[in-house]
C-alpha cells in the first residue's frame, strides 16, 4: 500500500508525528504537498475534493481507499499494520490514550504563543502569550513531563520505552516532543531536565535508532522554525 501524507509544506507541525512513525518503520510515503510545483492551494484544493469521509485540516494520510485525518487517529491506523505498538488490545488503546494526551499537551504548547487566535500574529498578541507561556513553563510542563517519566517508569515490559518491550509510535513522539520543546523552551528545558531522566533517555534512545538517525541527517527532516508548533520566542522562556 502507498501512503500519501498530506500536509502544510515546510513546517514540521502536527504532520512530523506521522512522519516519524513511517520513517521508523522504513515505509516509503508520498509528501503530496511538497515540491517545487506545490503550494498550499493543492492540499486545499485535495481537502475540498467529493470525499465520503473529507478531513477538517492537515494532516491526513490517503491509504488506499481510505482517507484518515487527526494525528493520533492516523497513529491509530498505522500502529498495527507499522508493527510500532503491541498486537493485544489493551496496549493498543493503553498507546492510543497516551497519543491523545500528547495531542493535549501539544496544543497547550501551539497557544503559549498563540493565546488569542490562531489568525493573529504573535506581535498581535505578545503581552497575554508571555502570560500564557509563564503558565505553560512553571506549570503544565512539570505535569505533563511528569506524567510520561512515570508512564516509562511503570512500564512492566521495559524500562526504556512507554508501551510494551519496543519501540512504538508513542515513543518516537514522545521524542519530537522533548525536541521541540528543547527548540521552543531551552532555559525551562534545563530546569526540568534533572526531574525527567528517563524521558529525556528516551528521547536519546529515539535518535540513535538507525532508521530515526538517518531520517534525522536527511533533507527530509524539517527543521522547527517560527511557522509551527514548536517556536523559539526568547520572551516567552522564561
Amino acid at each position: 500500500m502507498e501512503y500519501e501524507l498530506w500536509y502544510w509544506d515546510g513546517i514540521p507541525g502536527r504532520g512530523e508525528f506521522v512522519r516519524l512513525a513511517l520513517e521508523g518503520a522504513g515505509i516509503p510515503y508520498v509528501e503530496r504537498a511538497r515540491g517545487p510545483d506545490v503550494d498550499d492551494n493543492a492540499l486545499v484544493d485535495d481537502m475540498a475534493r467529493d470525499r465520503p469521509h473529507p478531513p477538517f485540516a492537515p494532516p491526513y494520510l490517503v491509504a488506499g481507499q481510505l482517507t484518515i485525518a487527526q494525528t493520533a487517529n492516523i497513529l491509530l491506523f498505522l500502529g498495527p499494520r507499522l508493527k510500532l505498538v503491541p498486537d493485544d488490545e489493551a496496549s493498543r488503546l493503553w498507546a492510543h490514550q497516551l497519543q491523545l494526551t500528547i495531542a493535549d499537551l501539544v496544543t497547550e504548547i501551539h497557544d503559549s504563543h498563540h493565546p488569542i487566535a490562531s489568525g493573529l500574529y504573535y506581535e498581535e498578541q505578545k503581552e497575554e502569550a508571555a502570560r500564557r507561556a509563564a503558565d505553560l513553563t512553571a506549570e503544565r510542563l512539570p505535569k505533563f513531563l511528569g506524567y510520561f517519566e512515570a508512564v516509562l517508569e511503570r512500564n512492566p515490559d521495559s524500562d526504556a520505552y512507554a508501551v510494551g518491550a519496543a519501540l512504538s509510535y508513542v515513543d518516537l513522539s514522545l521524542f519530537q516532543i522533548v525536541a521541540g520543546l528543547r527548540y521552543a523552551f531551552p532555559k525551562a528545558m534545563r530546569r526540568l531536565a534533572p526531574g525527567h531522566p528517563r524521558l529525556l533517555a528516551l528521547h536519546d534512545l529515539v535518535a540513535a535508532e538507525p532508521r530515526i538517525a538517518a531520517y534525522l541527517a536527511s533533507r527530509r527532516r524539517l527543521a522547527f522554525n517560527q511557522s509551527g508548533i514548536f517556536r523559539h520566542y526568547a520572551a516567552l522562556d522564561q
